[in-house]
């Protein structure tokens, strides 16, 4: 947990540096007005399409077709649930980009100022990057369609894109955050191992995005927050396992016979 502090910790240091700042903040500018324009045109058949589908269901048709209150309830849930639902959406386009062009970008300079020691394997690729995060939108994609009745529960929907998020900031900034310094043993290695530490970063970070003004910078915050945490991982692994962090050779390498 004192690891994951410290992440957050560093994450917003870096927040105010002037070669950084531009790239927190315009994907979150951009995912929300491309959203903003998607709600506009959307919200009324998108809630109408819904509350048509809802009252098919048998158990919950004939109860708001008996009851106007009943049917006012469903259509405000609805509304509840949809408002919510845009949330996440908006995240995760905001984090694709984040993920596919600023990222990338945001970990050469922090790698430079913050970790220099640590030599760069280049384990993964800017190809890798967007495979990855194109994979972990879709399921992030699918796994909200599929959570959506489930949004009529009050909180129910709140929690399920909390922990949507988490997981796709884990899945996503991961790759990204090791790809540069991380050679390939390393890079697969430690997202294995710390999964559960980044699924807990990446739920704190998914937080973030229900704050109004901060949730435009949400997701390059957390990207920023997974480089510092996993590169500060590989930097103690590469120690525990005897490597130098420049060279990345073994410690006192064993002495030839003469």
């Amino acid at each position: 947990m004192k690891d994951i502090l410290v992440a957050f910790g560093r994450a917003t240091r870096s927040l105010f540096r002037r070669d950084i700042f531009w790239h927190l903040v315009w994907p979150g500018l951009v995912s929300m007005l491309v959203w903003t324009v998607v709600a506009i045109v959307a919200w009324v058949p998108v809630t109408d399409w819904i509350f048509a589908w809802v009252g098919g269901w048998s158990f919950v048709g004939s109860w708001i077709s008996t009851s106007d209150a009943a049917a006012a309830v469903t259509l405000v849930l609805i509304k509840i649930a949809v408002a919510l639902a845009f949330v996440p959406l908006v995240y995760v386009t905001a984090a694709l980009i984040v993920a596919a062009i600023a990222l990338p970008l945001m970990l050469e300079r922090v790698g430079r100022s913050d970790y220099a020691d640590l030599v760069q394997r280049r384990g993964g690729s800017n190809l890798g990057s967007a495979l990855n995060s194109v994979v972990a939108g879709v399921l992030f994609i699918v796994l909200l369609i599929l959570s959506l009745p489930f949004w009529l529960i009050p909180g129910v929907g709140l929690l399920a894109s909390v922990v949507l998020t988490g997981w796709l900031n884990q899945r996503a900034f991961g790759y990204d955050a090791l790809m540069l310094h991380a050679d390939p043993e390393e890079l697969n290695r430690l997202r294995r191992d710390w999964r559960p530490q980044m699924l807990l970063l990446g739920g704190g970070s998914a937080l973030l995005a229900y704050v109004p003004v901060v949730n435009l910078v949400a997701p390059a915050y957390a990207g920023l927050a997974f480089v510092h945490y996993l590169l500060e991982r590989l930097r103690h692994d590469r120690q525990v396992r005897g490597v130098t962090l420049l060279d990345a050779e073994p410690r006192n390498p064993p002495q030839t016979t003469q």
